[in-house]
């Protein structure tokens, strides 16, 4: 059992280090929430805030490592995938509900969010060789990709660093039927809708 674990991580490549670092972040950014929630130390919430635009820095330079060691496989592209689901979807999510983003429509929203972007990243790994053309590189996103998620996240900590989570949370807090909505939750609705659009097509780089 011990041979065939290593014979594993032989497999890797040394973009998928690069990959594994950019899940590491994503992790790290959800514990800090977690830990946010039980001590209220808004610095771990930051610090968790910062880890997401490391994982984006891992998730840019994995990508031209494998393009520039021509070591491109399906093992890399779905394990790119799964990371991107942590760092750029449920991390974000989890960061947003520590802000306080925690009424009953948020989470609804929040999971609608995540799974866009689950949807978002599957449809990619299944079209990809339909969108290459003749040079076999995929020319650009059908909606937009998950890390833009990012310009979500720097909306979160210029409000934890101003103070504006939790009751003051911006643009307060409505309720409808049995449930709570925080408006500013509404920018992840707005991210997930984007993700998934069929119509939008962004040059990929």
């Amino acid at each position: 059992m011990k041979q065939r674990h290593f014979s594993m991580l032989r497999d890797f490549q040394l973009a998928d280090w690069f990959t594994l670092g950019n899940a590491f972040c994503g992790s790290g950014a959800i514990f800090a929430a977690m830990r946010f929630l039980q001590e209220g130390v808004v610095r771990d919430l930051l610090v968790g805030m910062a880890l997401i635009p490391l994982a984006f820095v891992f998730d840019a330079l994995d990508g031209r490592i494998a393009r520039w060691r021509q070591s491109a496989s399906t093992l890399g592209r779905e394990l790119d995938s799964l990371a991107d689901v942590i760092s750029f979807g449920v991390a974000p999510a989890s960061l947003a509900y520590a802000c306080g983003l925690q009424g009953g429509w948020d989470w609804v929203v929040l999971s609608y969010f995540v799974g866009c972007g689950v949807s978002r990243l599957a449809r990619y790994n299944v079209t990809a060789e339909q969108l290459s053309g003749t040079e076999g590189k995929v020319k650009y996103f059908e909606g937009t990709p998950i890390p833009t998620s990012l310009v979500l996240v720097i909306v979160l900590a210029i409000a934890a660093m101003r103070g504006a989570i939790g009751p003051a949370v911006w643009g307060g807090v409505v309720h409808l039927g049995p449930w709570q909505l925080h408006p500013l939750v509404l920018m992840f609705a707005l991210s997930g809708s984007l993700m998934i659009s069929k119509t939008l097509h962004i040059p990929k780089p």
